[in-house]
């Protein structure tokens, strides 16, 4: 699948923006990786060594042009210093469906961060042709990224009865959307 370019300008929100991955963002996805949660749900290795870390960048450097979306770093706006990693998922767009994902790095949470790149993210999904609505996939658990969710204007639609692998085994899932303004979500 051909993506569309990548944002002129980088998609911002708040106190974020989110930028091209680059090199020098292999010590947040270093932190990103003390989280017992983050290596269960994609490609970053639980506690990665420097090199791990670095390989993990590269692979999300390549994503856009894989055709699988838009692989991003949060960054602080004042200063572009990475403080997480979202993306844009594009796997089902010739059905109008995007999903994302966003992790912060454990010693930059509790700052609004989160929300405000999901927001941007959003925001930037509506750019992209062809995309009506946009899927987050949340662990009932999980209570700060449904928090993050309902503050970026998600609405939960359902539970989803073991819908997900993550860490090797079934998990429930909450499906939260965001629909394209002007169209339905049925």
């Amino acid at each position: 699948m051909t993506l569309p370019p990548w944002p002129a300008e980088p998609p911002a929100c708040g106190q974020v923006l989110l930028r091209a991955v680059e090199a020098r963002d292999a010590a947040m996805a270093q932190q990103l990786s003390t989280d017992p949660y983050v290596p269960q749900t994609g490609s970053l290795p639980g506690n990665a060594t420097m090199q791990e870390a670095s390989d993990w960048v590269r692979r999300q450097q390549g994503r856009h042009a894989e055709g699988a979306g838009f692989s991003l770093t949060i960054a602080r706006r004042c200063d572009e210093f990475a403080i997480g990693h979202c993306g844009l998922w594009l796997k089902d767009l010739d059905e109008g469906r995007a999903s994302a994902g966003y992790a912060v790095a454990p010693s930059e949470r509790g700052r609004g961060y989160a929300a405000e790149a999901l927001a941007a993210l959003t925001e930037f999904g509506w750019t992209v042709p062809g995309v009506q609505r946009i899927d987050l996939f949340i662990e009932p658990w999980n209570i700060a990224s449904i928090r993050t969710a309902e503050r970026a204007g998600y609405v939960r639609e359902e539970l989803l009865a073991r819908n997900q692998m993550v860490g090797g085994e079934p998990r429930d899932m909450f499906l939260y959307s965001s629909v394209r303004r002007g169209h339905s979500t049925r």
